[in-house]
This record gives structure tokens, C-alpha cells and sequence, in this order.
């Protein structure tokens, strides 16, 4: 008998202002999916194949897309899915320091590749009393000042990260907390490479469970308008979107990477998962304008996504030639070296969105970090 796995899942229909909930059935095999109508008690969806859907993908809070509908897993259907997936998968915070913030592309590959996900992401900067209470646990200790000094002198980029013993695999990559030692004990550890001493050691861990759920509660906070503020500037800037489809196949690092790489600033980035009237919203300049439209729409919201500020000489322009031809094949023989030759695949999943009129530098930075970040 074919091995499967359930899960409950839930789809906010626009139509209907309703929450349906269906069970989601996973067969490794074939990697094929099958939905129930859990109201009605009826087959949604027969067995189909459908290559989108990865095993590391399910795990109870994330959301899949399954044509076109993006459905969050709210459950485990059965014992057998919780026991054979649930049991291992933890979520913890993970912090780059100011002094790692530019190797941002270097680390989020180093994540990737120790099969972790990032599920939730935001550059931050944080105040004084913020960094104080984040890291209140500290407050009797010597180096406790310069700590919240160096933690708040620039931005950080704050992480929700899932995996399989996340905990001790984030704090495996961060390597030992003296920079100093981790060269001598763990030289592919990322202080090893890009910290500088115990203080300056590029990056955070939580140390257990429960400081993780602290932590991310601290800095991704369940209550609405909570938040740290983002780090976005409004000025002299341009949007990149990262697609789903780029995220979901870990091409984060290496996409921001060549961005940096190419001499622009990355002054703010943040994850989102976009429903589909924010998506239409969004792109609705392109609406009777480019026949991909819809198709465009249904990709920015079939998981998340990664918004950046971009700024740089005239980066409205210069970013969008960076970025190259929509179509990535046309891109691969006129710009072989731009993005979307580099990592795009269709018209559609291109591998990111960048602003097209000079003019909408900004407004687009304002959707992404004032409209959806409240």
C-alpha cells in the first residue's frame, strides 16, 4: 500500500467570504495530491500528480499552493503524519548581526543547504530598549552594554527557521560564540567567517525550545501591529520581488547574492505570503497590458515570497536592466549574466519582479513595506 500523509487544511474563498477546510492527502511515491471536502464530506480533488508539492514543504503552519489555491496546513490528518513528520520539526530564531547583514545572500544559502526553511523574514532595526529586553537574560553579565551597543548600530535581519532539530542546526551553522575560537574549532562556521570576536560574532541562536518560542514571539509577534518597525526608506529605490517558485526552490541566497554582488543595497527586505487580492492589487498595472497576467497573479501568491528595497545610481533603471528580459529564454541569449537568465524559468516564474516604470520605484516599496507591513 502506498505511503501517505494528511493533513487539515484551510482556503479562504473570496467568492463565498468563507473558510473551507479540506483534508489534504500527500503520496511521496508519485508525488501526487488528493483533497476531501471536509463540510461535505465529498472528494475535491481525485489523486492527481503534481510536481509543485515537496515532502519538505508539509509541516503544520505552512502554506502550499495547489492549483492556484493556497491552502494553510492547520493539522496532521492522522497519527502516522504526526508521528513520522511532526515529531522532529521545531521553528527557531535565527538573527544576523549588523556586521553579517551585507553576507545576508551567503548565510540564507548556508541555511538552505543544512535543510533548513526560512519561514518568516524582516530586516530590522532595533532600538535600545528593544535589544535590552531581547536580550534581558544578560543584563547582570559584563559585556551586556556593548552587547545592545553594537546589536543596535545597524540593521539586523531577523529569521523564523523550520527543520528537523532546528535548534541545534542553526546553532551548529552559527558555530562557537567566540568568533576567535570557531576559525580554530569550526572554520566553515558562519563566525568563523564573518565575525569578528565574542561580541561580533555575526550572528544569533536561540538555545532551546523554549527561548525560541520567546524569542520569535519577541520579534514576530502573534498580535497584529506589534512588530519592529522595517528598515525600508522610501528614497532613490526600487522593488525586487523574489517569486515563490525562486523561493521555494532555495535560490534565495543566490539571487540576493548577485544582487549585491552587482553593487546595489539591499536598505530593506521582508518575507510575505500574498493572497490573491493583494496580488491583483499589485501587479494591476499589467492587467490587459501583458497576456502573462494571470498567470503572473497566481504565481505571487502560491507561497511566499521575499520583497526588497533596492537602491543604488538611478536604480529604477539600472536595477530593471540588472533583472534582464521578462522572458528568461530571450534573457539567456541577448543577457546572459542578468537574473532572470541566471534563475528564472518561464515568463510567469521568472525569478523575480522588478519595477518597470521609473516612477513606481517607490509606490511599489510603499505596497510591500507600509500597505502589507502594518
Amino acid at each position: 500500500m502506498d505511503e501517505r500523509f494528511a493533513f487539515l487544511a484551510e482556503w479562504y474563498d473570496p467568492s463565498a467570504a468563507l473558510l473551507r477546510r479540506y483534508q489534504l492527502l500527500y503520496y511521496p511515491r508519485d508525488g501526487s495530491v488528493e483533497m476531501f471536502d471536509v463540510k461535505n464530506q465529498r472528494t475535491f480533488l481525485r489523486r492527481t500528480k503534481y510536481d509543485d508539492i515537496k515532502l519538505e514543504h508539509l509541516f503544520v503552519g505552512n502554506r502550499v499552493n495547489v492549483f492556484s489555491r493556497q491552502l494553510s496546513l492547520v493539522d496532521y490528518g492522522d497519527q502516522y503524519t504526526a508521528n513520522k513528520l511532526g515529531s522532529k520539526k521545531e521553528r527557531t530564531l535565527a538573527m544576523i548581526k549588523p556586521d553579517a547583514v551585507t553576507k545576508i545572500g551567503d548565510i540564507v544559502q548556508m541555511i538552505y543547504d543544512a535543510d533548513l526553511i526560512v519561514t518568516k523574514a524582516k530586516m530590522t532595526k532595533l532600538t535600545w530598549k528593544q535589544a535590552a529586553d531581547f536580550y534581558a537574560e544578560h543584563q547582570s553579565k559584563s559585556f551586556f552594554n556593548n552587547l545592545v551597543q553594537f546589536v543596535t548600530s545597524g540593521p539586523v535581519v531577523t529569521m523564523e527557521l523550520m527543520g528537523d532539530e532546528a535548534v541545534s542546526a542553526w546553532r551548529k551553522i552559527l558555530g562557537p560564540t567566540d568568533s576567535g575560537v570557531a576559525r580554530k574549532e569550526a572554520p566553515s562556521s558562519l563566525r568563523a567567517r564573518f565575525g569578528t570576536d565574542g561580541t561580533k560574532n555575526a550572528g544569533h541562536g536561540s538555545d532551546s525550545l523554549a527561548s525560541a518560542a520567546r524569542e520569535l514571539e519577541f520579534l514576530f509577534p502573534s498580535t497584529p501591529g506589534c512588530s519592529t518597525s522595517n528598515t525600508a526608506t522610501f528614497s532613490d529605490c526600487t522593488c525586487c520581488v523574489i517569486k515563490p517558485h525562486a523561493v521555494a526552490e532555495a535560490l534565495t541566497g543566490k539571487i540576493l547574492n548577485s544582487i549585491t554582488e552587482a553593487g546595489f543595497e539591499i536598505s530593506a527586505l521582508q518575507m510575505f505570503n500574498m493572497d490573491r487580492a493583494n496580488a491583483e492589487e499589485f501587479l494591476e498595472v499589467y492587467k490587459g497590458v501583458v497576456t502573462e497576467y494571470t498567470g503572473m497573479v497566481t504565481e505571487l501568491c502560491a507561497g511566499p515570497c521575499v520583497a526588497l528595497e533596492i537602491r543604488g545610481t538611478d536604480a529604477p533603471r539600472t536595477f530593471r536592466e540588472f533583472c534582464g528580459p521578462a522572458d528568461p529564454e530571450i534573457a539567456r541569449h541577448l543577457r546572459p549574466s542578468t537574473l532572470r537568465a541566471l534563475y528564472g524559468k518561464t515568463k510567469v516564474q521568472n525569478a523575480v519582479h522588478c519595477t518597470d516604470l521609473p516612477e513606481d520605484g517607490i509606490l511599489e516599496v510603499q505596497y510591500f513595506f507600509k500597505i502589507l507591513d502594518e
